[in-house]
């Protein structure tokens, strides 16, 4: 599949909701959170473009004081799982925020979405508690960039 991963503006903002309310109807982030999202500082908006449609949504909050990236939220529409895109987002809003280190949250449920974690190089640092309104928890997975440095500059 043909796709291009753009940067999001808050022109976006209704295909955001659209994105939002499709990959996470129990968590869909408040209209006044998704127009912060679109229009702070220091945020990495990125959007999966498929024949001029908005399938894929991402943001990253680079918190330069901590050497840390958050990734904040990741979406794929539904249709288009499964097919690299999600992987791809990942990547690129890692390589777009430029931290060391990038976190995100996850469901302890979303066993799918963990595995691309784990295979993309997250690994486990934090629970968080009756995180989501329905009370599950959130794990918190972190990815250590400056690590991948290190290896690939030992072993050409």
């Amino acid at each position: 599949m043909n796709f291009n991963i753009e940067t999001a503006n808050w022109r976006d903002l209704n295909m955001v909701r659209r994105v939002e309310q499709e990959c996470f109807p129990k968590d869909v982030w408040p209209l006044w959170d998704l127009v912060a999202v679109l229009t702070f500082p220091d945020i990495v908006r990125l959007k999966v473009v498929v024949n001029g449609e908005m399938v894929a949504f991402a943001a990253g909050d680079i918190r330069r004081s901590e050497n840390l990236g958050w990734i904040t939220t990741i979406g794929v529409l539904p249709l288009y799982r499964r097919q690299g895109i999600a992987r791809a987002l990942l990547t690129v809003c890692e390589e777009r925020m430029g931290m060391p280190r990038v976190r995100l949250c996850v469901r302890r449920s979303n066993s799918e979405a963990i595995r691309l974690y784990i295979r993309e190089g997250y690994f486990q640092v934090s629970i968080w508690d009756a995180y989501y309104h329905d009370g599950e928890d959130a794990l918190v997975l972190e990815k250590r960039r400056d690590r991948e440095k290190l290896k690939d500059s030992h072993f050409p």
